[in-house]
This record gives C-alpha cells, sequence and structure tokens, in this order.
C-alpha cells in the first residue's frame, strides 16, 4: 500500500488553515472571557471541632467596586458534601445574610470522623452591575474541616 502526500495546493488546504485559525482564536476569547473577575470575592474559613460537635464554617462574599448585591434573588449555598463522608452539614441549603455590604453564610456541621476532611459547595448568588445587568452566578465553596478526638 502506497501512501499519497496531500498537495498543497488544492483549494482544501486554504480552507483547513483558516477553519484552525478561527478555532484557536475563539479559544482565546473563550479563556479571555473565562478569566474575567467575579463580582464577588470569596472567604472562607477552616474550623476544628471535636468528632460530633457542632462547628461553623463561615464564608463570606464580598462585593467588588462596580456591582451590587442583588438582595431580592435567594442567596444561598447549595449542594454541600464531603468528599469522604468525614462530615455531616445540618442543612441542604444555607440561606445568605446580608451584613456591611457582603454576603454572609453560617455553615453549620458536625465532623464524624477524626482527621482532616474537604468540603465543598456552591454559591447561588445574583449582583448587578449596571442598571440593565442582573446575573445569578455559581462560585465553588472549598473549605476544610479537621475531626479532632
Amino acid at each position: 500500500m502506497r501512501l499519497q502526500t496531500p498537495r498543497l495546493d488544492t483549494p482544501a488546504v486554504p480552507a483547513l488553515i483558516t477553519a484552525i485559525l478561527i478555532a484557536v482564536g475563539g479559544a482565546a476569547v473563550g479563556r479571555a472571557a473565562a478569566e474575567e473577575p467575579s463580582a464577588y470575592s470569596v472567604e472562607v474559613s477552616d474550623v476544628a471541632a471535636k468528632v460530633g460537635d457542632r462547628a461553623v464554617v463561615h464564608a463570606t462574599l464580598r462585593i467588588r467596586d462596580g456591582y451590587q448585591i442583588l438582595k431580592g434573588y435567594n442567596n444561598r449555598v447549595i449542594e454541600l458534601s464531603s468528599f469522604d463522608d468525614g462530615v455531616a452539614f445540618e442543612r441542604k441549603m444555607v440561606p445568605a445574610q446580608v451584613e456591611d455590604g457582603a454576603l454572609v453564610f453560617e455553615v453549620g456541621l458536625r465532623p464524624t470522623k477524626p482527621g482532616k476532611h474537604a468540603i465543598n459547595g456552591v454559591f447561588r448568588v445574583g449582583y448587578i452591575h449596571r442598571p440593565d445587568d442582573l446575573s445569578m452566578v455559581s462560585l465553588r465553596l472549598i473549605a476544610n474541616v479537621t475531626g479532632t478526638e
């Protein structure tokens, strides 16, 4: 079997090169949009507690300049979980409180095993940017809970 080398002077080659350049350019635009700063900065505390005792992870979402909290939205943290089932959560959904221009969350939990346990969740929050830009976004909650004996 003999392989044939493609000819570079055919009309298909420039079209293929154009398609590749468009795809690469589109990927670069997608990365630029994804790297746009969020309307919120996230501050989360790690906690330690004796196994079985109640603890609270404090999370604060501070609104950046030029944005406003969408107070009429059900700002909350959902989908709370522990990678190794080392933490039990008091609630499946924790609503936000607005304090000093920030969204504040208090996630009640109990370590169920000794050691360090990674937890996560999803902040579902809204913001206003300019009068005609209302957005609801998802941000990650990531923290560590250490169970002691």
